[in-house]
């Protein structure tokens, strides 16, 4: 492991926006009241990766919580340092797998999930390492409230595809659905944001898709 790596780990382990827990202990169910302090909607970003969308959404959105989970803490390093040095108090990164969400929200506590830009995981054999395969689906509809809103952006059209069959499979509800982000009227302030990597798929010509659904 090189040494910024290193270092990033040790620093993280000081921040107290960054968690590494214990499944189920000592916030699943009660995010809002135990740890923000607070009883306002709680967002999730997952695979978080730098969590620029994270940190973006916590500034625009100070009256709900956001959460960046990621396994990798050389990247959540990143977004959890930035919302320290600009005091972002509306913000954590949890570091744990995805596959284990159940073990660290309750039943109903999240009102939105973001999933931005996830590895597409192409494989045949990796469908289910897919964030929007139905082992993932089914965890969402149980962490999620009522109508609670999924948001999946990615460059990768064949990801794309196969998120949007999943909706149809599933009966979801779907409200926002385009190929084009940029060029839809759908480019809000919100979905406007762009990490890094998106950034570097506009310039070379991608086009962004974009799905806006719930149970």
């Amino acid at each position: 492991m090189g040494k910024d790596k290193l270092k990033r780990f040790a620093e993280i382990a000081t921040f107290g926006n960054v968690l590494e827990l214990e499944a189920g202990q000592p916030f699943k169910g009660n995010w809002g009241r135990n740890f923000f302090k607070n009883d306002r909607p709680i967002v999730l970003e997952l695979a978080c990766g730098k969590g620029e969308y994270t940190v973006s959404l916590a500034r625009l959105f100070p009256q709900k919580n956001f959460i960046g989970i990621d396994y990798k803490g050389n990247r959540i390093w990143r977004g959890a340092k930035t919302a320290l040095e600009e005091s972002v108090g509306n913000v954590a990164f949890l570091r744990i797998q995805i596959e284990t969400l159940l073990d660290y929200f309750g039943p109903g506590e999240i009102d939105e999930i973001w999933i931005t830009f996830p590895d597409p995981q192409p494989q045949l054999s990796r469908e289910k390492k897919r964030l929007t395969s139905p082992r993932f689906l089914e965890m969402y509809r149980e962490v999620l409230k009522p109508g609670g809103f999924i948001n999946l952006k990615t460059d990768n059209d064949d990801f794309y595809a196969y998120t949007a069959d999943k909706i149809t499979e599933h009966r979801l509800n779907l409200y926002v659905n385009t190929t084009d982000l940029y060029h839809s009227i759908y480019a809000n302030e919100v979905l406007s944001i762009k990490t890094y990597y998106e950034k570097k798929y506009l310039q070379d010509n991608k086009n962004i898709n974009y799905l806006k659904f719930s149970f």
